[in-house]
């Protein structure tokens, strides 16, 4: 394991420009990410796509993810990280053009599969400048706020749908702007950023699953659940006579959740640790899954998606703060890419997992399969902190 350093130059102060800019970033990128995914499955869902292969259809995204994790720290280093943010935030843009373009099933397949690819490496670039240049002692706050602002752009891309409809070439064309205003914020503020860090041993993507385990597998189910609301909650709503403005609010709700969270998430991990805080995170996540069923078509609703979607990132926003407190130089680097493998993985696999189940044993195979991941998960955390005493 390679220990992070006590000490740094940087303890006394924040470099808030660099950071801000880093934020901005990555939140205009989420609000585009963020309308995607229900947009995308709103338009599926009317042209009579079984849930199983709308499903399938949102696992092509974190597919890209996993297939461009392994190249991005080489990429990072050869290309830097600025230049390469700002390419692919011009690459997405084109894609979710071509996407608005063919509106067909299966030409969704290798479009959602490049949108993902592009989208990946801003997000590993952006949280290793973050916990590269966070004070350790601010780390969980900092790290809470990234994650809550990030989080509030990916509500405002469900949210404008209520606003642009689900038809035609209007939401298509938020998701365009938005890809497209990352580029040049990155622009504006890439002579502030740091290079991407290079001291201590390189780690391969592969390599660090060996070191922190818990940790990705932590970051899977995050993104499994992630993965599954976006992309079948609004199948699971329907199936329960939802109309499809309440169902996008819903998710909002959810994603809304993520926002205003993670900074009282940040701050728990702080002071309980971040891995007491994760093993709260689970049980929370658990318990959302066995309630949602009695009181779907309740007002007890809102509240529960707005808790469930705030700790669930919240197990991302605890390992992102485990990760820098444990690693450091090219290891951070290393684990913000494995960190996108396992994201990737659990979002490709959790959308036709919890898909198929939807046909095998009927709606309820949604909350059924989340609430079964989140059973393994709060398992193993629990034997991790036994084994810890």
């Amino acid at each position: 394991m390679t220990a992070a350093s006590t000490t740094s130059p940087r303890e006394d102060r924040i470099p808030w420009a660099a950071m801000a800019g880093i934020i901005a970033t990555v939140t205009v990128f989420a609000v585009a990410q963020g309308l995607t995914y229900p947009l995308l499955s709103f338009i599926l869902e009317r042209q009579g796509i079984p849930s199983g292969l709308i499903g399938l259809s949102a696992a092509m995204t974190p597919l890209g993810f996993i297939i461009s994790a392994p190249l991005i720290p080489r990429l990072s280093r050869g290309v830097g990280g600025a230049r390469l943010a700002i390419l692919c935030s011009i690459l997405a843009a084109l894609t979710l053009v071509a996407i608005a373009w063919i509106q067909q099933v299966w030409a969704w397949m290798p479009l959602r599969f490049l949108l993902g690819f592009f989208a990946n490496p801003l997000y590993v670039i952006s949280e290793t400048w973050l916990i590269t240049i966070t004070p350790a002692p601010r780390r969980g706050r900092i790290l809470g706020l990234y994650s809550s602002i990030v989080s509030a752009g990916f509500s405002v891309g469900p949210l404008s749908l209520c606003l642009a409809g689900t038809e035609g070439w209007p939401p298509f064309i938020i998701g365009v702007s938005a890809f497209l205003a990352c580029g040049l914020i990155m622009l504006a503020v890439a002579p502030r950023l740091p290079d991407m860090p290079d001291d201590g041993k390189g780690t391969s993507v592969g390599g660090f699953f060996a070191l922190a385990p818990l940790l990705l597998f932590a970051v899977f189910t995050a993104a499994a659940f992630e993965q599954v609301m976006l992309s079948l909650f609004a199948v699971y709503g329907a199936a329960l006579g939802s109309a499809e403005g309440r169902i996008a609010s819903l998710i909002t709700c959810f994603v809304a959740g993520n926002a205003v969270l993670q900074i009282l998430l940040g701050r728990a991990a702080e002071r309980f640790g971040a891995a007491r805080t994760m093993l709260f995170c689970v049980l929370a996540c658990l318990t959302g899954c066995l309630l949602l069923a009695f009181i779907f078509n309740t007002w007890l609703v809102w509240p529960l998606v707005f808790v469930w979607g705030g700790v669930s990132f919240g197990l991302y926003t605890t390992s992102l703060i485990e990760l820098g407190e444990r690693f450091n130089g090219q290891t951070v680097v290393a684990g913000n890419a494995a960190f996108a493998f396992a994201w990737g993985i659990g979002g490709m696999a959790g959308s036709p997992a919890a898909g198929l189940a939807m046909q095998l044993i009927g709606h309820q195979g949604l909350p059924l399969s989340l609430g079964l991941l989140s059973g393994v998960l709060a398992l193993l955390l629990w034997v991790e902190a036994r084994h810890h005493l």
